[in-house]
């Protein structure tokens, strides 16, 4: 489509989340602030010079870009309306403009426009409405959208500046979105029929053809879910249109501590899986691991910690343990072991003898400690303690 006339880079808001309020690109036929044909009787937008004359369009169509604020104001407003009432206005159903009467009766007839966006977002609820899965659409030929729309311009009491605001149409949603909502904006194919009739300033009257274009899209559009951050009015970042399952989302936890064996394309289950296992160990790619078992941490005191195991006689090469640096963890089923070891002189080892009585004069009840075998209490048995051998002989 011709653009005759095109607004600065800075009027425009350029972003990946772009809300209500915000300024965007609306392309419209270049009509005069109280829109195409004659001026009604009545009209009460006295921004534009009573004496204006009336516009005459021949077969050169004049057409323009232009930023406008997303959420119509209309014409005969007085005073700058809140956010929640602007809230009410950024969409406008079809069915609601089939009948000559209501607020979108003149815009509808006079003002009409095109909004032109990458895509939008759309939030799928689940759990009854408890948990929202932000997903984006855009076109699977990566076409921009033209979105069809509505636009006014008010001027406010007291006020020398004119504010242009806009609204979207929306309409059942095709079988490709059902899933997702029941609703979509009304999409317009770039430089079609469907475009100029719709934005024909010759046709300042509303009709049959003109209703008939606000219909569900017919083409082919790509719809997935993307990062819950979007969510949040102020951010703003080109991941928001990536992926969330995408290897080009570098927000993935998968992707994050995916290793180089590991394939990217994981079905749901697979990188659940590989999500549990970093969260347990916490090792990030590329870090080499001792054991590919993941580690539980189990927070228990002395009292609770089960029996140690009896020691050799003999200990091996004069290596001696720290105490407390063997974590015993029943529930996964193995022991994670602290690689950490120090050499003992010949003068720091002791005989078994004299570790024993040590141990027996210390009264001491740890898991880990070199050198003890402490007999199990009658209490301890009948409340379900075992000795440690007994997890390794089933």
């Amino acid at each position: 489509m011709p653009v005759d006339e095109a607004p600065e880079d800075d009027d425009v808001r350029q972003t990946y989340n772009f809300a209500p309020g915000y300024h965007g690109l609306v392309y419209r036929a270049d009509v005069p602030d109280y829109g195409a044909g004659a001026r009604r009787e009545g009209h009460e937008d006295t921004h534009e010079s009573e004496d204006s004359p009336p516009v005459a369009y021949g077969g050169n169509i004049r057409y323009k870009l232009q930023a406008m604020k997303w959420g119509l104001v209309p014409f005969w407003t007085k005073r700058n309306p809140d956010y929640g009432t602007v809230m009410k206005t950024i969409n406008a159903r079809d069915d609601s403009l089939i009948e000559n009467r209501g607020m979108w009766n003149t815009m509808k007839q006079k003002k009409r426009c095109v909004v032109v966006a990458q895509g939008f977002y759309e939030w799928l609820k689940k759990n009854g409405g408890k948990e929202k899965i932000p997903h984006y659409v855009k076109r699977k030929d990566d076409q921009l959208m033209c979105f069809a729309g509505l636009w006014d311009c008010v001027q406010y009491e007291g006020s020398d500046e004119k504010l242009y605001t806009y609204t979207i149409i929306t309409t059942d949603s095709n079988k490709q979105l059902k899933f997702l909502h029941d609703r979509m904006p009304v999409i317009l194919n770039n430089g079609s029929d469907q475009i100029r009739t719709w934005l024909d300033p010759h046709r300042s009257e509303w009709s049959k053809e003109l209703q008939s274009l606000l219909k569900p899209f017919d083409g082919e559009l790509e719809c997935y879910p993307v990062s819950k951050e979007v969510g949040k009015v102020g951010n703003n970042s080109p991941t928001f249109i990536i992926p969330v399952a995408s290897a080009e989302n570098k927000n993935n936890i998968a992707n994050f501590f995916s290793t180089g064996k590991s394939p990217i394309g994981k079905n749901k289950a697979e990188s659940k899986e590989g999500e549990d296992e970093t969260r347990l160990s916490g090792t990030p790619r590329n870090v080499k691991q001792e054991d590919d078992r993941p580690t539980i941490d189990v927070q228990r005191t002395e009292d609770n910690a089960p029996m140690p195991v009896p020691v050799p006689e003999t200990s091996p090469s004069g290596l001696k343990r720290k105490n407390g640096e063997d974590t015993f963890s029943p529930e996964a089923e193995h022991i994670v072991k602290a690689p950490k070891l120090e050499l003992s002189s010949p003068k720091q080892a002791d005989s078994p003898s004299k570790h024993a009585q040590e141990g027996q004069r210390r009264k001491t009840r740890s898991a880990t400690s070199n050198g003890t075998a402490l007999k199990a209490s009658p209490s301890k048995a009948s409340d379900g303690s075992q000795r440690i051998t007994n997890f390794f002989n089933k």
